[in-house]
């Protein structure tokens, strides 16, 4: 399967700060996008022992007053000088935080979408 066809999720950009939560201490994310399945996000390169590729996920999106919590796996990491990565598939959510996720994600791609057309028509007129 190429990296291309491994997402199952449409995602959407996204960055907000996160909770990932690795043997019970918490560790300060920048979420780089976003689906219903998983998310990639960026934290500085420091020491990280994880156990395995089971961590928490704790994230609040914009606009909303809900904690958002999650159970992931860490499929790949990534590293340069500066940055640790890592793609993380959403392997247990609660069902009413995955609806939440899912409708916001839902008013996001609309919006973006609605940008896009908005564009076009633009271009359309000159």
């Amino acid at each position: 399967m190429s990296v291309r066809e491994r997402r199952e999720g449409c995602r959407v950009p996204l960055q907000m700060f996160l909770n990932e939560h690795v043997a019970d201490r918490a560790h300060r994310c920048l979420s780089v996008n976003v689906s219903e399945t998983g998310l990639y996000v960026h934290r500085l390169l420091q020491p990280l022992r994880r156990n395995g590729n089971v961590v928490g996920l704790e994230l609040e999106l914009p606009g909303l007053s809900e904690t958002i919590w999650a159970r992931g796996e860490v499929c790949y990491d990534t590293f340069d000088d500066y940055f640790h990565g890592s793609g993380i598939r959403i392997t247990g959510i609660p069902k009413l935080h995955a609806s939440l996720l899912r409708d916001y994600l839902q008013d996001k791609r609309r919006e973006r979408l609605e940008q896009l057309v908005d564009r076009i028509r633009a271009n359309r007129r000159h």
